[in-house]
Parts: structure tokens; C-alpha cells; sequence
């Protein structure tokens, strides 16, 4: 009989439920039959896959660039500006980029790259998807979006085509385009287009540009340690810069020359001889440092002539005016001349202090501080340490010291009774001091300015420019944008419009109180020294700059006669014609002056001072150039007439200190009332040059700072140099051939249009202080 009850393992057996391997088994169908279906399974997936991959590539393609305009691609390049011994100098760039063909980048730079940014250069296709499958899996474990795995092509896909951004969308179009990159151009060419587009740090892009400011070689030239170097930068340019943070260039360096050993690029001894080597960074001052003021003269005109694109970006080769050896001249003068004028003032004080204003001393930087140092460089700094006797003064990273010496000028004995930590004091490098520092002297920083400007005679090229004694302060160029009054300086217009009427210098004419009637009343002048020395000839009235004389023949002749020569000559500023600016009370700028008195010694030829030669494209074609303006201002028997005069100036009159270069010279002293600017316009028989020195805001220099004791020595320092290797030049004798020039003459005297002014019709007297406006 049946039992009512179950076992328990036959309860076991009904109850149990299916094996979980077993739920999921294959129909029992015939292998062909199972394979078949696997088959299908697995072309289904692939479908899939492939679709969802071109759904991807539709719509990640939507808007991409096309990569066949890259033979068409010019990159931004650096425009260089060029001075008149093809020596580069200044350069103007969105990108600071100069563009290299393959061919100059040597072995030893690509080694290093590819041993550090893609190994598998030479066999991907522009993807490496091993790299590319373990950074996703990274991305996935650690949440984060689209790291590593960028072969060169994708990194340059990045740089020409696409933004910065870390997604998967973006990193998917770097996919795209690179295989696109890889289809349509050689290795050699994605390589020579990576190496050139690629930011290096520091405003540089590609490697030529990276080599060249880093190095200051060609990329050609480099070492082992320096490829290295260079190709350890892609990866984080700034986080690894060698000016900035050289530790960790130099482990990164390193590290690159490891993988490079590691690849069998270069052997263990050249590894180890290269770790061992310094980064040996020889990173050059901004070239725009040397000459400031000349380069954004330059720029403002080339951006006005080719547009601002075209010169920051196109490579332009500019060929400039400038002599490098000439304006390092003319910056030393200058600083110097107006050091010189500070110290005869006396120590004035009231330096602004770090500390005091909650600054930090280890922190401060101020603008000039990033500038190199060297011997006459004039740099500010910070007072660290005041004793007695000893000055500690940090410059930027850089450290000076001052000594009682260097300081005997303020009439202070020990530093500590006028100065104290955190001022902030105006130095000059007096050579290397001990343990790494440097010897300095204190000078003044009081708010003087000066400016230079000097040209050729024969062909009006602008050799040197200085427009402010620093110009990380104040981008104001004083030589072109600054108009001031000219003082005594505008007294040979007066001459050359009475000499041009028949007048001769061995004229007499009568140095006594006068007093000349004008629309606002009497005008009774005096001279500067306040005393009348009779009769005289012209010469001898020019040659001691005498008021009366001046004013007696500008009023004979009639002011806007004179006005009208002084057009000719190139003043273009704005002229009121009253009678006192027979005695410089007009606003004129050094530039128009320095132009005007070139026209004295090229036998009445007025050539503009103009800044650039030529301009060439990046290929060496030339571009459109524009004639320099030429014109004959007066005739040679005038202009000499006037030599007559203004070289008595340097033999016996207000500029007599110049004969001390016992040279051909001739020139103007001018100086205004009250001594607010201070001027001396000379020349030689090859080169013109004009000095001026005053306060922005007009105060006045100081007693007795006349032009020939501030503005004539800043002068004598620039001609010195200028003429010391032309000791046998002469100007014309009486009755030689009119001079001969580099440049063609546009217009002769008697066809000739004024050159384009603005006259004033304001009669009213400026301040004159009596007319006494002096030298």
C-alpha cells in the first residue's frame, strides 16, 4: 500500500528547482543548426555595434572642419623686426611662432618627442586603441572624462580643430578627424605640422620658437638635454616651465630621457651623461626691451598700413631704420643725463613704501623688476636690510647692496637716518658685488623725463629713439607724442626767414630794450640775463641766443612769415602768430624738430624721418613701399648761410661745452620759462640728433637748468659715440657742389607746397615772463 508520506529526499527531488545553467541553455537543436544562430547572434551584435559607431561618427562629424584645408594651412606667425645690420631686435605676434620645414628638425628632437607623446607613431592610424581602451577604463573607474591615450595626430586634430574641453563628445571628434589627417596626409607632414603648432610656454608655439627662446638657438642646434627638455613641455607647458618651476622641468626632462633609453633611442652612457647636464636655459630679455619706444612707433604704422592681423600674424620680415649699436647708446645717454640732473637737485625724499602701503617685501614685484640685469642697467627695488653703513635692496629675484659711497651724493652720511625697510628706491648697477649679488648705486626717480631722437642726414633713416627713461612705467613716447614748447630752438625759423630776405650774419643789429605794439597792448621783452649788450652782429646775436635781436627780425619779417618757414621745414603742429613765438613759446614735438634740422645740413633738403626700409612676406616678397618724402625747403646758399650760424652756437656760444668733441658740430640750445623743458637740437655732417628733458606735468626743472646744462650733455654722450668712428668728415666748404643724398628729391624749392599745418588765428599773448625766454 501506498505510504501517505513522501520521503524526504523524494520531497527533495520534486521541490528542488532547475540549476541556474541549465535555465538558460540552448535548444536542443543539430550543431549545424547551433552554430548558424551563433552566427547570426554575433553579425547581429556587430550590426549593432557598427551602427551605433556610424550613428556616433554622423553625428560627431556634423560641423567638423575639413581636414583638406590643412594644405592650405599657414599657421600665425611672429613678424621680426630687423635693425639696419639685419639684427633682430623686436617682434610683433598673436602667437610667437616661427614656422620650420621638417627637415630642421633633427633626429634627436623627434626621438624625444615620440618616446615621450606616442611611441606607435609610425604604425597607428592615428589612434592608438590600446592606450585609447585603458584610459576609458581609467575614466570609467575613476569618473573622470576623456584623460590620456592622445597620440600626436589627435593632439594635433586638438589644437588645429577643436576646443580644450574634456568630454567624450569632444574626444570622440579627435578621433574622427585624426583618422581623416592620417588618410590624406604623410607622417612627415603630420609631424612637421604638430612640431610647429604645438605651445611650448611662455607665448612660444613650436619647437623652432620654443629652441629659440628657451636656448636662443635654432632648433637645429640642439643638444640632447635641450630636446629633452622641449619635449617634456606638451604635457603641462606652464606646470612644467624651466623659468618658472626648473625642478620640475628637469625631473620631467629626465624622465623623457628615460623613455628614450627605454625605446633603444639613445644608450644608458648618453642618458646618464644628458641627466647629468643643467637645463642651461639662456632665455633672452624681451627683444622689445632694447628699443621700446622705436618698435611700437613701428608697429603703430605697419598696423595702420597692413591691418593688425597682417602684422601679428603673417611673418612679416620688417627692415627697420634702427642701429642697435646707436640705441644702446642713446638709452645710456638718456638714463644718465637724467641721473645726472636728479643728483644735482638734491635727495628730494618721500620714496612710496612697500611695507607701509600692506604690501609684502618677499612678494612685491614691481614693473621693471622682470628686466635683466646688468652693468648701467637702472632697476628699482625694494630696501630688505638698512644699517648704517650697508643696504640690502631686493631686486625681483636678485639682490643688491649699497655702500656709503654709493649714496654720498644725498649728503647723509649713514643710510639708516633716510631710509628704512620697504622703500622703495631707483638704483643703478655698478658691476657684480660679492657672493652673487650686485654693487649698486642710489639715484633719484623724481618724475624727470627724457627723450632722444637721432637721424641719418642722408637719408632721413631714424637711427636711435628714446621716448622716457622707462618704459614699463609709461608707454608715452616724449620724442613723437609729447608737444612742448621749443624755447630758443625755434630761433633759427626767425634767421632763415631774415636770411632768405637778405640778410647776412655780419649784419648789425641793436641789442637795447624794445618794446613791439600787438594786438593786446605793448610788449616789452627782455633778454635772460636781464641785461642789453648793444650793437651786434647776427651771428654773434644768434650765437648767444639774445632775445631782442630775435624778435626784432621776426617782427620785421612778420610772424606768420616765419610761421610759414617753420611749415616748410616740417612743423606741423599748430603755430599761433603772435610775436612771442619768435621765442619758442609754441608746442612742438622733438620729432618735427630733429626733422627740421636735418634740413641744415643736407644743403636745404628736407628728408621726413621715417622708421622703416622695407617690409617683405614671410616668403620674401616684397610688399607695397611707400617713397619717402623729399622736398627742398630752402636753397643752399641759405641753408649754409645758416651752418654759419649755428656751428658759431657750438664755437662760442650757448652750446660752446660741444666743442669739446672737436668735431664739425652745429646746433641750438632752448630753453623755456620758468625751466620747464630743457632742449639742445644739433647736428654733425651725418647725423642729426635732438635731447629734451622735463616733467610730464610741466613743474619746473630748477634754477639755471637750462638746455645747455641738462639737455646739451645727454647730446654730447650719444654724438660722441656717433662720431668717434668718422674723424675725417666735414661739412661743404664755401662754394662746393651741393651735397649729394640716398634719396631722390620729390619736389625743388620753386615747385614746392608747404607742408600741410594748422595755424592758429588766437593773437593772444601767452606767459612769456616778459619774453625772457632764454638759450
Amino acid at each position: 500500500m501506498p505510504s501517505l508520506f513522501r520521503r524526504e529526499d523524494e520531497v527533495a527531488k520534486v521541490t528542488s528547482p532547475e540549476p541556474w545553467h541549465r535555465l538558460f541553455r540552448w535548444p536542443e537543436y543539430p550543431s549545424r543548426r547551433r552554430a548558424r544562430l551563433v552566427t547570426f547572434y554575433v553579425l547581429l551584435g556587430l550590426s549593432a555595434v557598427f551602427g551605433a559607431m556610424c550613428g556616433l561618427m554622423l553625428v560627431y562629424s556634423i560641423d567638423l572642419p575639413e581636414v583638406n584645408d590643412l594644405t592650405r594651412y599657414r599657421p600665425n606667425t611672429t613678424t621680426e623686426l630687423l635693425d639696419v645690420h639685419g639684427r633682430p631686435f623686436g617682434s610683433f605676434a598673436l602667437e610667437r611662432r616661427v614656422a620650420v620645414p621638417y627637415s630642421e628638425f633633427p633626429p634627436v628632437l623627434k626621438e624625444a618627442i615620440l618616446s615621450i607623446e606616442d611611441k606607435s607613431f609610425e604604425r597607428n592610424w592615428g589612434v592608438n586603441l590600446v592606450r585609447a581602451l585603458g584610459a576609458a577604463y581609467r575614466d570609467l573607474h575613476s569618473q573622470g572624462k576623456a584623460q590620456g591615450a592622445s597620440t600626436l595626430t589627435m593632439q594635433l586634430a586638438r589644437n588645429l580643430f577643436l576646443s580644450s574641453e574634456k568630454t567624450y563628445g569632444r574626444k570622440f571628434q579627435e578621433v574622427i578627424l585624426s583618422m581623416q589627417i592620417e588618410r590624406r596626409f604623410t607622417k612627415n607632414q603630420i609631424f612637421e605640422l604638430y612640431a610647429n603648432q604645438i605651445y611650448l610656454g611662455r607665448g612660444t608655439y613650436g619647437f623652432e620658437a620654443g629652441s629659440e627662446y628657451y636656448f636662443n638657438k635654432h632648433v637645429r642646434d640642439l643638444t640632447l638635454p635641450e630636446a629633452a627638455m622641449l619635449a617634456g613641455l606638451p604635457k603641462g607647458p606652464e606646470y612644467y616651465s624651466p623659468v618658472r618651476y626648473p625642478e620640475r622641468a628637469l625631473r620631467r626632462r629626465n624622465l623623457v630621457l628615460n623613455e628614450m633609453m627605454q625605446d633603444g633611442m639613445i644608450t644608458r652612457e648618453q642618458e646618464e651623461k644628458a641627466r647629468a647636464a643643467p637645463l642651461g636655459l639662456h632665455v633672452e630679455p624681451p627683444a622689445n626691451s632694447v628699443a621700446p619706444y622705436f618698435v611700437e612707433e613701428v608697429r603703430r604704422q605697419l598696423e595702420k598700413e597692413y591691418g593688425v592681423e597682417e602684422v601679428h600674424g603673417a611673418g612679416l620680415r620688417v627692415y627697420t631704420t634702427l642701429d642697435l649699436d646707436a640705441q644702446a647708446v642713446a638709452n645710456k645717454a638718456v638714463l644718465d643725463g637724467a641721473a645726472a640732473y636728479e643728483r644735482r637737485e638734491g635727495w628730494k625724499g618721500n620714496l612710496p613704501n612697500v611695507v607701509l602701503s600692506g604690501q609684502d617685501v618677499e612678494s612685491y614685484k614691481h614693473p621693471d623688476s622682470t628686466q635683466p640685469i646688468t652693468k648701467d642697467t637702472y632697476i628699482h627695488g625694494v630696501v630688505t636690510a638698512v644699517e648704517p653703513r650697508r643696504v640690502t635692496v631686493k631686486l625681483g629675484t636678485q639682490i643688491a647692496i649699497m655702500t656709503p659711497e654709493d649714496w654720498q651724493w644725498t649728503t647723509y652720511a649713514e643710510a639708516d637716518s633716510f631710509l628704512r625697510n620697504g622703500d622703495l628706491v631707483y638704483l643703478k648697477i655698478e658691476g657684480p658685488g660679492l657672493g652673487g649679488t650686485w654693487k649698486a648705486s642710489l639715484q633719484q626717480d623724481s618724475g624727470a623725463q627724457a627723450a632722444l631722437m637721432a637721424v641719418d642726414n642722408a637719408s632721413g633713416e631714424v637711427v636711435a629713439m628714446v621716448g622716457g627713461r622707462d618704459f614699463a612705467l609709461s608707454q608715452f613716447n616724449r620724442a613723437t607724442q609729447a608737444k612742448r614748447q621749443v624755447g630758443s630752438s625755434f630761433k633759427p625759423y626767425v634767421y632763415t626767414t631774415a636770411i632768405e630776405a637778405g640778410a647776412k650774419p655780419t649784419d648789425i643789429i641793436v641789442d637795447g630794450p624794445t618794446t613791439f605794439p600787438t594786438p593786446n597792448g605793448p610788449y616789452t621783452p627782455r633778454n635772460y640775463e636781464g641785461n642789453y649788450k648793444g650793437p651786434m652782429s647776427l651771428l654773434y646775436a644768434f650765437a648767444e641766443s639774445r632775445n631782442i635781436p630775435a624778435l626784432k627780425l621776426a617782427s620785421h619779417a612778420g610772424i606768420r612769415k616765419v610761421i610759414e618757414t617753420a611749415h616748410r621745414f616740417g612743423i606741423t603742429s599748430e603755430i599761433p602768430p603772435f610775436l612771442p613765438v619768435a621765442l619758442g613759446s609754441a608746442d612742438i614735438t622733438l620729432y618735427e624738430q630733429v626733422g627740421a634740422f636735418s634740413v641744415f645740413p643736407n644743403d636745404g633738403i628736407r628728408i621726413a624721418p621715417h622708421y622703416i626700409r622695407k617690409v617683405t612676406q614671410a616668403d620674401g616678397l616684397p610688399l607695397d613701399e611707400k617713397p619717402t618724402d623729399v622736398r627742398e625747403v630752402i636753397s643752399v646758399e641759405t641753408a649754409r648761410t645758416m651752418m654759419e650760424l649755428l656751428q658759431a652756437v657750438v664755437h662760442m656760444g650757448t652750446g660752446a661745452r660741444a666743442s669739446q668733441l672737436n668735431h664739425p658740430l652745429g646746433g641750438k640750445t632752448g630753453t623755456t620759462n620758468n625751466y620747464t623743458d630743457a632742449w639742445f637740437i644739433g647736428f654733425s655732417p651725418s647725423v642729426t640728433c635732438g635731447t629734451w628733458i622735463g616733467y610730464d606735468n610741466r613743474q619746473s626743472l630748477g634754477e639755471k637748468e637750462t638746455g645747455a646744462r641738462a639737455a646739451l650733455p645727454i647730446w654730447m654722450d650719444f654724438m660722441r659715440a656717433e662720431i668717434a668712428n668718422k674723424p675725417n668728415e666735414v661739412f661743404p666748404a664755401e662754394g662746393a657742389p651741393k651735397k649729394t643724398l640716398n634719396v631722390a628729391v620729390n619736389k625743388p624749392a620753386a615747385q614746392m607746397k608747404p607742408v600741410e599745418s594748422k595755424v592758429s588765428d588766437d593773437e593772444g599773448d601767452r606767459e612769456t615772463a616778459g619774453g625772457s625766454s632764454p638759450h
